[in-house]
């Protein structure tokens, strides 16, 4: 296990040593931001579509919890509603407001 451990260690090595092969040159700092700019749609829909799930998710687990409460104890059925109703608004708030964000990083150029 020792010579294979040492063999690893010399590969991983070898690999670091590269990695200034891969560095950034003095004159190609314009198209670092190109490509930057490239990928912030993308990168801005992917993070939008994971606050959406969340939400949505939330949505989905107030909703049930609620309905069993509700099944549990009729007589609070009313005061249940009402709080189930502020907590999906402030939810759906809060995916509001993750869209605001990603309308305000991904501006047209």
């Amino acid at each position: 296990m020792s010579k294979f451990r040492m063999l690893m260690f010399a590969v991983i090595g070898v690999l670091f040593s590269g990695m200034t092969v891969f560095a950034q040159g003095v004159g190609e700092a314009g198209d670092n931001a190109n490509s930057v700019s490239k990928y912030r749609a993308l990168a801005a829909g992917i993070g939008f579509a994971i606050a959406v799930f969340g939400g949505a998710i939330g949505q989905s687990r107030i909703g049930a919890s609620a309905c069993e409460g509700a099944a549990r104890n009729p007589g609070a059925a009313g005061r249940i509603q009402t709080m189930m109703i502020l907590g999906l608004a402030l939810i759906e708030s809060l995916v509001l407001f993750a869209l605001l964000v990603i309308f305000a990083v991904v501006k047209p150029s």
